[in-house]
């Protein structure tokens, strides 16, 4: 097998090769250090990297397999961690200046589990600036461009681990979700991304430990191969007040789902969300050819209230308790959007806060009423086809000036607010010829439900070109794009040191 071949499996298929030892773990990191080193120029989306580190384990891996060891989920699976997630004796910036030499000295819960089931973690995967917006530029590592087209913006915050993927240069990503972190780059780019329900995956860095709009969650090329990593990631930790205990081999496989038994519920726009004409239309056509595949698809209308003032309000909040000490002292440090989240917050009152919240279980509530009747509700991922990465963000909507600069990510931002888990599915190709996601939305911690009905859509959709996920033209990316750093105005130092303390308190 050559190493393209190798590269392109699916994580499932790697692993069941490595535990048949027709693949080793060390050929397969070998086709995937070639591939990052072909490929990652044109789309920036690896940073910081431990190829010392991933051989040694990468030989432990196969010596493991030689030896007849029992094999966890993910053994020998070059791995990628989101810049968010602190990872051992490996750069981790956040994307910010003002830690562009961290080198934490333990893994997160997170990575921690990841590592213990077998993943031979091989480097970082770019963010924005402390993973706000939804554009994976920052002045540390420079912006990832998409990978069917670079000048375009491969989403965020987790757009790095969606363009690793969709490249074929690692075949296990990671990332996390506030306002569709894990959706919206997984639609841009033509993977899958899932929003779980809150507590499903421990989330120690969260400062407001009890609020649920920021979870952690998995990425892949396929629903089985994002269940293999989220089966490593699920269960209870003292750090996260939400977790909760599971039993993660239940969730390694996707669940057995008859679509033909479903009763499917569609929205346009979320009662809502700015959604552009374009967006709009390719909606319509992918309902008209998936209609017949369900026992009904039926449009609804959803009651949006106050849903945008309030995603303002919570999410300000959890910016005003993550970025207060460094907005007081170093505020000249931190890019436009961190600013402007916390000045959103600082503006707020106890007042707001109480609306918000009581907002939120009003939208929670309005919306679990709908699974009275129905067993899933599909809308697009993203009102809109990616735009070029030099534009910070979209302001406006067929000629309307939207609210701020994450308004245009109200499709998944009002799902947030619901809690209710989701899985953006690729969905072929949209107006403009580049990936359209679709939005799964499962039962109130119907968690394993969803991923069982999406990848039974997902293999209907192979059959039809029109809904069918869509590859990059790996040959084009052959040519890098040199200006996907050149907004680096603080390159980080690649031989820095471990820190002897903890994480800042701040993150």
């Amino acid at each position: 097998m050559s190493k393209e071949e190798l590269v392109s499996l699916s994580s499932v298929e790697m692993r069941r090769r490595i535990g048949t030892k027709e693949i080793s773990p060390v050929e397969l990191l070998d086709a995937c250090l070639e591939r990052i080193e072909e490929i990652n120029p044109a789309v920036n989306a690896v940073t910081a990297m431990s190829v010392k580190r991933a051989r040694q384990e990468a030989k432990a891996a196969e010596a493991a397999v030689r030896r007849g060891d029992d094999l966890p989920l993910l053994h020998g699976l070059p791995t990628g961690i989101k810049d968010l997630e602190e990872t051992k004796d490996l750069l981790t910036t956040y994307g910010s200046p003002l830690y562009r030499d961290f080198v934490p000295a333990y893994d997160n819960v997170m990575v921690g589990r990841v590592r213990a089931a077998g993943a031979v973690v091989l480097g970082k995967t770019n963010v924005p600036e402390f993973g706000a917006g939804s554009n994976s530029r920052n002045p540390v590592w420079g912006a990832t461009g998409n990978p069917f087209n670079p000048t375009l913006n491969a989403g965020g915050s987790s757009g790095g681990s969606a363009a690793a993927l969709a490249t074929d240069m690692l075949p296990v990503c990671t990332g996390s979700d506030t306002g569709g972190s894990l959706r919206n780059p997984a639609a841009f780019c033509g993977i899958v991304g899932f929003r779980p329900s809150p507590g499903m995956v421990a989330v120690e860095r969260r400062a407001m430990g009890w609020t649920p709009i920021s979870v952690l969650g998995p990425m892949g090329r396929s629903v089985a191969d994002t269940c293999l990593l989220f089966a490593t990631q699920v269960g209870q930790h003292d750090s996260d007040p939400l977790s909760f205990p599971l039993e993660p081999d239940a969730y390694a496989e996707p669940w057995p789902v008859d679509l033909g038994s479903l009763r499917v519920a569609y929205t346009e726009d979320f009662g809502g969300a700015p959604v552009e004409k374009g967006i709009r239309q390719t909606f319509r056509a992918k309902i008209k050819a998936m209609k017949h595949l369900f026992r009904s698809l039926d449009r609804v209308e959803i009651d949006y209230g106050g849903a945008d003032r309030c995603f303002d309000v919570i999410r300000a909040v959890s910016f005003l308790s993550r970025y207060q000490d460094l907005y007081t002292n170093k505020r000249e440090m931190l890019g436009p959007n961190i600013v402007a989240n916390y000045e959103i917050g600082a503006k707020l009152s106890l007042a707001d806060f109480a609306w918000a919240h009581g907002e939120q279980t009003r939208i929670f509530r309005a919306f679990q009423e709908l699974y009275k009747e129905y067993d899933l509700v599909i809308g697009p991922t993203v009102g809109f086809s990616p735009f070029p990465w030099k534009q910070l963000y979209i302001d406006e909507m067929d000629g309307r000036k939207l609210r701020n600069y994450y308004h245009w990510m109200a499709t998944k931002y009002f799902v947030t607010l619901t809690s209710n888990p989701a899985v953006s599915l690729p969905c072929g190709l949209d107006h403009k010829k580049l990936p359209f996601g679709l939005q799964v939305i499962g039962r109130f911690r119907g968690d394993g439900e969803v991923l069982g009905a999406a990848h039974a859509m997902e293999q209907a959709f192979k059959t039809n070109p029109e809904l069918a996920r869509p590859l990059p033209n790996i040959a084009r990316l052959r040519k890098p794009t040199p200006a996907l750093k050149s907004i680096v105005t603080h390159p980080p130092k690649l031989d820095a040191r471990p820190a002897k303390g903890p994480a800042p308190a701040a993150l």
